[in-house]
C-alpha cells in the first residue's frame, strides 16, 4: 500500500464521496428503516446494524432492515415506502464526519476547490448539502450521468464541470466502487477507514493512500 497519493504536483480539487465519507447520514438512513419495521410490527434494529450498509443505498438497507434483495417480490414497494419516510427527515440526525469541516475550511485556505461525487440521488443530496451548509464547487449525482460509481462517467463529469483534467483532481471513498471508479477515471483516490466500510476492508482496495481521519488527508495534498 502506498503511503502517499502517487502524483508530482498538488491536487487543484478534491471529491468526495458523500454517504460514509464526507457526511455521516447512517442515523437518519437508518431511522428510515426502523420506521418501516415499526409500521409492520417489528422492533427497531440498532444503527449499528444500519451503518455498514449505508452505502449501499436504498439496497443495502433494506437487506439489513428485512433481509430482501432486488427481484424479490415485496422489494420494490419496501424500496418506494423506504425513499419516502427518509425524504421526510433527510437531515435530522446527519452530520459531517468529525474532522471534515477543518479539512474543508484548510483545503479551501490551501486554494483548492473541493467538489461531491455520490449515487445518491439529486433530490436528496441537494437538500442535505443545504442544511449542513456546505458550498461545494460542483456536485455530482447519481442521476447526473448515464452510470454511476463504479463507472468512471461521474467523476470525469465532476472533472469536466471543473475544467481539470481527472489526474489533477484527487478521489476520497469509503467503499470499494470508490476507488474503482477514480481508478478508471484516471483520478488518484485515496480510501476512507473512518467510513461505512470499516476499517479493515479500505486497506485491500489498492487506493493510493488510506486515511483514518478526515484531516489525515492533508500530509497527500
Amino acid at each position: 500500500m502506498a503511503e502517499a497519493v502517487a502524483r508530482k504536483t498538488a491536487p487543484r480539487a478534491v471529491l468526495f464521496d458523500f454517504d460514509g465519507t464526507l457526511a455521516d447520514t447512517a442515523p437518519d438512513l437508518g431511522a428510515a428503516v426502523n420506521r418501516l419495521r415499526l409500521e409492520r410490527g417489528l422492533g427497531e434494529l440498532p444503527l449499528d446494524t444500519y451503518r455498514p450498509w449505508a452505502s449501499a443505498g436504498a439496497r443495502g438497507l433494506l437487506h439489513a432492515g428485512f433481509g430482501l434483495a432486488p427481484g424479490d417480490p415485496d422489494f420494490e414497494p419496501l424500496r418506494e415506502a423506504f425513499l419516502a419516510r427518509y425524504s421526510e427527515a433527510l437531515c435530522a440526525h446527519t452530520r459531517l464526519f468529525p474532522g471534515c469541516d477543518a479539512l474543508l475550511a484548510e483545503i479551501g485556505a490551501r486554494g483548492i476547490r473541493w467538489g461531491i461525487v455520490t449515487n445518491k440521488a439529486r433530490r436528496f443530496t441537494l437538500p442535505i448539502i443545504a442544511a449542513l451548509g456546505l458550498a461545494p464547487a460542483c456536485v455530482v449525482c447519481g442521476d447526473t450521468t448515464a452510470h454511476i460509481k463504479p463507472h468512471p462517467a461521474p467523476l470525469q463529469h465532476a472533472a469536466a464541470e471543473l475544467g481539470l483534467p481527472p489526474q489533477d483532481c484527487c478521489y476520497l471513498g469509503d467503499d470499494l466502487r470508490d476507488i474503482q471508479a477514480a481508478r478508471a477515471a484516471g483520478m488518484p483516490v485515496v480510501a476512507v477507514a473512518y467510513g461505512y466500510g470499516g476499517e479493515t476492508a479500505p486497506h485491500a482496495w489498492d487506493a493510493d493512500a488510506v486515511i483514518a481521519h478526515p484531516l489525515g488527508l492533508l500530509e497527500h495534498l
